[in-house]
């Protein structure tokens, strides 16, 4: 019987896949994951959680469904809630993560009268993330081949539009993913600033964030007289050196040319100002193949969330400009040309260089 009724919802998953191909966002496209495969499996909550390469969770995605019945009319209420903090992994759902890890396959776990399921979603030959869900029963062979044929839907899909917003030649984040994802950015700033003292999913999850604009210094006059090969050997190089300098959880972006954009997590203007220099002192160090020396200059300032996101990017890109113009070679934090004077920043909010 339990065949009999997976085998009628066929259709139904192909209707459900085809909505969630349709979408072009990485982030809503794992929501539609859920909202795809709790029905299909009569489930009404289930999670998704995203993994480091050290196995540790760095994002939780809870779905759920409610009814509600209005005298004869019944609807399905739906709630998303994203947790980067305020909540803490059940040490049952740890466990079975450890033992999808280790297995390699699904693994489910009595809890008195219910099972605890997990599903592995892997990407590229890796773990990226685990599909739980709890319900009385195990899951039919029917279930199992649905929901192992959603899931790897789902991740060839999600790595078709995880590539496209990359950088081809570095494999960087690029302008276009960067534009889209500012405003959920900032969200989640916002969040965990208002909530410091908050457990967090990430140990030590940093109360304050930056913003960066880094530009290579001279580097048309690189493939001027290098040629185009060189430059986009530098670039690649460039681009190694920034995510050696920077941290695993730092955010990089190739915004354009030879322009990148980082977004740091650290709790003081100190230890941002030490992140930035380092990361400049390290190129200035290091000797290219062929052209020698290549320096960076860059701008940057606080990811304040009262503060658009674009006007803070364009804070950034101004302090950047300050760089160039002061010689090169260097790091302006914004604030501190407001107050010598070098920017001003008008009531309407744009941002001129004297």
């Amino acid at each position: 019987m339990d065949d009999q009724r997976d085998a009628v919802g066929l259709p139904n998953v192909l209707r459900k896949l085809a909505a969630m191909t349709a979408i072009r966002d990485t982030y809503l496209v794992e929501q539609s994951l859920l909202r795809t495969l709790g029905p299909l499996i009569g489930v009404l909550a289930t999670s998704f959680y995203r993994i480091d390469e050290h196995g540790r969770v760095i994002r939780a995605l809870y779905h759920s469904r409610s009814v509600e019945q209005k005298g004869d009319t019944r609807s399905i209420l739906e709630h998303i809630e994203e947790v980067t903090n305020a909540k803490e992994i059940p040490d049952a759902v740890l466990n079975l993560f450890d033992s999808v890890r280790m297995l390699g396959k699904s693994c489910s776990k009595r809890l008195e009268t219910d099972l605890l399921i997990c599903y592995p979603v892997y990407g590229k030959g890796e773990l990226l993330a685990c599909f739980v869900f709890q319900r009385e029963r195990e899951v039919t062979p029917v279930e199992d081949a649905i929901i192992h044929g959603v899931l790897e839907v789902f991740t060839n899909y999600f790595d078709l539009l995880d590539t496209s917003q990359r950088d081809q030649l570095t494999g960087l984040l690029n302008r276009h993913s960067l534009e889209a994802n500012l405003d959920r950015l900032w969200n989640l700033i916002s969040a965990r600033l208002h909530n410091p003292g908050a457990n967090t999913l990430r140990a030590n999850a940093p109360e304050t964030y930056w913003l960066g604009v880094l530009d290579i210094d001279h580097f048309k006059e690189v493939n001027d007289r290098y040629g185009h090969i060189i430059g986009d050997e530098i670039l690649i190089m460039i681009t190694r050196l920034l995510q050696a300098s920077l941290r695993q959880s730092d955010l990089l972006y190739r915004y354009g040319g030879e322009e990148f954009v980082a977004v740091i997590g650290v709790n003081d203007l100190a230890s941002a100002t030490q992140a930035f220099e380092r990361a400049r002192k390290k190129i200035e160090q290091f000797k290219f193949p062929q052209v020698g020396h290549v320096t960076i200059s860059g701008g940057f300032c606080s990811a304040d969330p009262a503060v658009l996101p674009k006007e803070v990017l364009n804070r950034a890109d101004s302090s950047l400009y300050a760089a160039k113009a002061a010689g090169r070679n260097r790091i302006c934090f914004y604030d501190d040309l407001v107050r010598d004077g070098i920017l001003k920043e008008p009531e309407t909010g744009s941002i001129e260089l004297y």
